[in-house]
């Protein structure tokens, strides 16, 4: 028996998974920031942009050390390049901290590597600045180019990473220290969960510590001193909480053909019938050749012969509540493609007789 779909078991339904309260919620105020930024890479070996923003760029960084060009007068230097600067700021982060830069070509440079960002700012989305970036770009991909035009690239050249390349300037407020609560929200939002970790704080800490506001966030009295709430949260989110269990589910790739099935799934009575139609259409001309003397023209004739072959159809019954492993074994019972396996999940779900969300991406 063969399966040409993949089949992945989520979870097993009779199974209860326990995580820490760190791995499934996050702290609400507590968050990482985007950081975007705008500047020049310089020291190119002739693999730099030549468009009119990086020529105004560099101009105008000249100016800032009393160096003026003529008008109309350009550098049409090879070894700059003008590029976009990315990078995420961590909670808490402090200044004098270092985070990573990510830098990207927005020109028709060819290729970073062995270039140096000059000093550029890095600014959040209320337009502020919080870092400043410079140093040497790590590039990992390769490109090189041919005389003939032809050209061979390895991985992306025009985007290059700075380790720690970018200094904060700029705390971020955050909500962490305010107030007598802190709120927790689930990372994958769930009735049956909240109430876990709700009644898990509870059980440790006393009742009424901890409410859940809804599906997604558990509110917790927390005490006010800075100190205390560290620890106190230190103890919370090494908690271990048990799950609730997923909506059941099926996540159909129709690209790939891959199929993933959740827990729970389970089918009401159905019989399903899966069937093939196979036609064959074969081309076998003849030749036409006339006697030696008759005087004729040799031709071709052209003659199609077509079968249709129609396989016996397989027809499996699923009982009332047939659980997931019998929907796998009925599967591997008739070897379906992974486009039938798909048409008959559709089929069952418009039938009403799959109790799943069905999925397609």
């Amino acid at each position: 028996m063969k399966l040409l779909t993949i089949l992945i078991l989520l979870m097993m339904a009779s199974v209860s998974y326990a995580e820490r309260l760190k791995d499934i919620t996050t702290v609400e105020g507590v968050r990482d920031n985007q950081l975007f930024g705008y500047g020049l890479v310089i020291g190119l070996n002739g693999t730099g942009d030549n468009t009119a923003f990086t020529e105004q760029s560099f101009a105008s960084m000249l100016s800032q050390f009393g160096i003026t060009l003529p008008e109309g007068v350009q550098t049409n230097s090879d070894n700059v390049a003008a590029v976009s600067l990315t990078a995420t700021l961590p909670a808490f982060a402090k200044p004098g901290q270092s985070i990573d830069v990510t830098v990207s070509s927005i020109g028709n440079s060819s290729s970073l590597r062995g270039g140096t960002l000059l000093l550029s700012t890095l600014k959040g989305a209320d337009g502020e600045v919080y870092a400043i970036a410079q140093g040497n770009l790590v590039v990992g991909g390769l490109g090189a180019q041919g005389a003939d035009g032809s050209r061979l690239s390895i991985n992306i050249p025009t985007v290059g990473r700075i380790p720690n390349g970018a200094s904060v300037e700029r705390v971020v407020p955050n909500s962490f220290n305010r107030g007598d609560t802190l709120t927790f929200n689930l990372n994958r939002p769930d009735f049956t969960t909240a109430k876990h970790v709700a009644d898990r704080i509870n059980n440790l800490l006393g009742p009424n510590i901890a409410q859940t506001l809804d599906a997604t966030s558990i509110r917790v009295s927390a005490p006010r001193d800075p100190s205390q709430r560290v620890s106190f949260l230190s103890i919370l989110e090494n908690l271990e909480v048990e799950l609730g269990k997923e909506r059941a589910k099926i996540v159909i790739n129709s690209r790939t053909g891959t199929i993933i099935i959740g827990q729970n799934v389970t089918v009401t009575p159905a019989a399903v019938t899966h069937g093939s139609l196979t036609v064959t259409i074969k081309e076998n001309p003849e030749i036409g050749q006339p006697n030696a003397l008759a005087g004729g023209e040799t031709i071709l004739a052209p003659r199609t012969e077509i079968t249709v072959d129609e396989n016996s159809g397989h027809m499996f019954l699923f009982d009332p509540g047939a659980s997931l492993n019998d929907i796998i074994r009925a599967v591997n019972q008739v070897g379906a493609a992974p486009g039938d396996v798909m048409a008959i999940l559709e089929g069952l779900k418009q039938a009403g007789a799959l109790n799943a969300d069905l999925v397609v991406i």
